[in-house]
């Protein structure tokens, strides 16, 4: 692919898993985050819908508001990270959403819940689960919603690094704090909103450095963008490139974010995130566009 394809139907927070059978599958958030739609492609621009992966009839935990779904291949069987609104809720909160995983046989599914809770409870709403995978160990990255997070009068979202158990019914050691809200642009839907927001992280490896994209700004606004950071290890500290935000607005497309990153058949660097535009309204569209690393290691997307 050597442009930006636009996907046909909503597909808001994607996700592409590149599968063992050659087919490119793809997870997303449904609009009315009753469940967790999947489409199938053989060449990313022809898609079928195979059915919900996981969702408020099928979920152990899960209530509701089921978002940001990521699936990963492990020792033949495929792990689904994404993040729900947990039925327990003593203290009633508005938000009270956590990240938990399911498992299958096969990318399609059918899936299943791995327990009847969250992979851990922090103390606090988490959502955007993604994992990555180094010398046998597991990390797992999340963004801590803004939801009564008070930070000098306004409420913050910030990302979070943790090791996983190997069987991913638990995490290793604390939370570290990874990104918060520093840059410019990160603050422009904040006026509006009374927030700020470092959420939606996706990391990957490239020359011995770690690199995580994030998108900053309200979701449903024009603002939404893409950022990243790179790092020396899985758990930081990371550095914010000064070139951001590598992905935002343009003429015909909004709110772009919430990206994953994967390579083709043919070893092509591709970023997914979502946007929208005139003609599709509120509804998040997904886009693929191609990327690449300069010379000065700097990460590029080419979204024209």
């Amino acid at each position: 692919m050597s442009k930006t394809t636009q996907l046909s139907f909503p597909a808001a927070d994607p996700f592409i898993l590149r599968a063992v059978d050659g087919r490119y599958y793809l997870y997303c958030t449904s609009e009315d985050g009753s469940g967790i739609p999947i489409h199938v492609s053989d060449d990313l621009v022809h898609w079928q819908r195979r059915g919900t992966a996981i969702g408020k009839d099928t979920a152990r935990w899960g209530v509701g508001c089921f978002w940001a779904p990521e699936c990963y291949e492990i020792n033949g069987k495929y792990y689904l990270f994404y993040s729900a609104d947990w039925k327990e809720n003593p203290t009633g909160a508005l938000e009270n959403f956590r990240i938990g995983v399911a498992v299958a046989d096969d990318p399609a599914g059918p899936f299943a819940d791995m327990a009847d809770k969250p992979i851990f409870d922090p103390g606090y709403p988490i959502i955007d689960a993604d994992v990555y995978t180094e010398d046998g160990r597991y990390y797992l990255y999340y963004s801590r919603c803004c939801y009564e997070h008070n930070v000098d009068g306004l409420e913050e979202s910030w990302i979070y690094g943790v090791e996983l158990k190997p069987d991913f019914t638990g995490v290793i050691g604390e939370p570290v704090l990874l990104l918060r809200p520093e840059q410019e642009w990160e603050g422009r839907s904040a006026a509006a909103t009374g927030r700020r927001w470092n959420e939606g992280s996706y990391l990957l490896k490239h020359n011995r450095k770690y690199y995580m994209t994030y998108s900053g700004n309200f979701f449903a606004g024009p603002d939404y963008a893409v950022g990243y950071a790179t790092a020396d290890t899985p758990l930081g500290p990371y550095t914010k490139a000064p070139e951001n935000p590598i992905l935002e607005r343009g003429a015909q497309v909004t709110g772009t974010g919430h990206n994953c990153m994967f390579r083709t058949t043919a070893g092509e660097l591709m970023i997914c995130y979502h946007g929208r535009t005139e003609a599709t309204g509120n509804d998040r569209i997904a886009f693929i566009s191609p990327a690449h690393f300069d010379e000065q290691g700097r990460l590029v997307i080419d979204a024209e």
